[in-house]
């Protein structure tokens, strides 16, 4: 039976979870945006492993694209969705004017979404990455692993750990919520790597990568919140501002979304050795890679 190599596998498996959720995207169900938009991120850190050069850069546009297209509407959903957890905890007049003005631009930017999104041919983004995946696969011998790509992929997670020690650096121990957005960009970025690493190496190890989902969540609950706060604001602000109660009741809405904001912020310190650990490991395995792809190759002059 015929098997299909490790990397070809990989890029299989995201351009059809890409596939499988966007019909659901366009719809415009929150679930499968957030999915794909997801599956988008993950195509997408994939496939310099497989294209390379122009080819690479051109295919990976083709997935940015999608991606940055269902960013704004995903935003909107998650600004939606904690509206909803604090309708009762404040002031109802506060929820339902935010409600509606997140609704009415939700719309607007679904329409620009659908358009974005039909521009790009899936069925050619398929068969090219595939095509990508297939050259240069390693000898049937040997169809069950892919060294290159795997120390490629180690040699990549190395980096993108290098990138979230930076940020943790960056946001120290103060409550700074643009170099904490960075860290939860890096954070993200990195378990998408280690997820390829863990993949092509067939592991079955998760702990570290549910660490960082576990940052990454709580991360992202705190920018999600900070949004809010800032949409909250700018409706204050407005020339059609609300009166002076409603105004108020937004105040009060606004200094639970800081509250809830810094209670995050103490969790993430708790968490935040913890991933310079990760970072450590995966780092010290990537440089393990790189002494070995050495070696190999010294060999192969001698």
């Amino acid at each position: 039976m015929k098997r299909t190599p490790p990397s070809e596998l990989l890029i299989r498996q995201r351009i059809a979870a890409v596939t499988r959720s966007l019909p659901g995207a366009r719809e415009g169900h929150p679930e499968s945006l957030h999915h794909a938009r997801v599956a988008t991120r993950r195509l997408r850190e994939a496939l310099p492993l497989v294209a390379t050069g122009s080819r690479g850069r051109k295919l990976e546009k083709k997935v940015r694209t999608l991606t940055r297209a269902l960013g704004p509407v995903r935003e909107l959903d998650v600004a939606l969705m904690t509206l909803d957890e604090f309708d009762g905890l404040a002031p109802r007049a506060a929820i339902a004017r935010l409600r509606h003005l997140i609704s009415d631009e939700r719309r607007l930017l679904h329409e620009e979404m659908c358009r974005r999104i039909s521009k790009v041919d899936l069925d050619e983004l398929r068969t090219r990455a595939v095509a990508a995946a297939r050259k240069g696969r390693p000898a049937k011998k040997r169809l069950e692993s892919d060294p290159q790509r795997l120390a490629a992929a180690e040699q990549r997670a190395g980096r993108r750990a290098a990138s979230l020690r930076t940020a943790i650096d960056n946001a120290s121990g103060i409550y700074l919520p643009d170099r904490l957005h960075e860290v939860r960009i890096a954070v993200k970025k990195l378990r998408y790597a280690m997820e390829i690493s863990r993949e092509l190496r067939r592991s079955r190890a998760t702990a570290r990568i549910r660490t960082l989902k576990k940052a990454q969540d709580l991360l992202g609950r705190m920018h999600d919140l900070e949004v809010l706060i800032a949409r909250t604001r700018a409706v204050q602000g407005a020339s059609s501002a609300p009166n002076l109660r409603v105004s108020g009741h937004l105040d009060r809405l606004v200094r639970r979304l800081e509250n809830e904001c810094r209670q995050l912020h103490g969790q993430y310190m708790a968490t935040r050795n913890k991933l310079i650990d990760i970072c450590d490991h995966v780092e010290h395995t990537a440089e393990r890679q790189g002494g070995r792809s050495e070696e190999h190759t010294s060999e192969l002059q001698s």
